[in-house]
């Protein structure tokens, strides 16, 4: 990285500090989130994505949160990610992150389904998809499913597929009581506004119906960085500059998924 690209990123992240700091200040009880109003009992939740990296570029602060407060965390990413022939390399890399954010390996899943390839114009199987995330929701006895909400935050068609695919799972299982939030995808202002996203979010939150959304703030954005840059065959100089004016950096807003 250049001198410029230090000094914007170093302005970015104090700005973050400051926004966090603030808030933190003006919102400390915080952490209603799976607690519902009483002290949080312990969940099994399952993350689910459609490539590598989709953890560390859009899930960081779900992640943070979840680890923090010692929620067992099982993450499914649907592929390897091969578009470019560097599945294999994806795979490991994933791990790698995993390894940074302290989520057990043991609870990570890459498949590599040959319906379910990497591409913008593959149309992958919701019904394929539900199955999947049933068969994990039953193996690994699943409270929580966290996954992207329909435009999958950059309309990706993997990622709104796999929406779709534990919207189907979720109406089959219906009679288990499955909790499951879907990440907000934004406008493309609020998506590379940064830190400033975190007050539009806290808004967005507060004029939602109770209990419905959560915003989960990242306090540790450095963060991550060191967890994409893990994903070393896809840190190149767009995504550092996305890492670094996502709003997905700083603050994650859950809405829960209605049937």
């Amino acid at each position: 990285m250049d001198w410029f690209s230090i000094i914007i990123l170093l302005i970015l992240l104090w700005a973050a500090s400051l926004c966090i700091t603030i808030y933190a200040w003006c919102f400390p009880a915080r952490d209603a989130f799976l607690s519902n109003g009483e002290v949080a009992c312990k969940k099994k939740v399952l993350l689910v994505i459609a490539h590598p990296d989709d953890e560390s570029m859009f899930f960081l602060p779900v992640i943070l949160y979840l680890t923090s407060k010692g929620h067992n965390l099982h993450l499914l990413c649907m592929s390897t990610g091969n578009v470019d022939g560097k599945g294999n390399n994806r795979k490991e890399e994933l791990y790698q992150a995993c390894a940074v954010l302290k989520v057990p390996l043991q609870h990570v899943k890459i498949l590599d389904h040959p319906d379910l390839q990497d591409g913008f114009n593959k149309i992958w199987s919701h019904r394929l998809l539900a199955n999947i995330v049933k068969e994990e929701v039953s193996s690994q006895s699943i409270d929580l499913i966290i996954t992207f909400d329909n435009y999958g935050v950059s309309g990706h068609k993997n990622h709104c597929d796999v929406h779709h695919g534990v919207r189907m799972a979720l109406y089959e299982n219906s009679q288990r009581n499955i909790e499951a939030w879907e990440l907000i995808s934004t406008n493309i202002i609020r998506k590379y506004s940064g830190p400033v996203d975190i007050w539009l979010s806290i808004i967005c939150a507060f004029c939602y119906p109770g209990g419905q959304m959560y915003c989960l703030l990242n306090e540790y954005p450095h963060k991550s960085f060191l967890a994409m840059a893990q994903h070393q065959s896809q840190w190149v100089w767009f995504r550092k500059l996305f890492v670094s004016l996502s709003s997905y950096t700083y603050m994650n807003t859950l809405r829960k998924m209605s049937m």
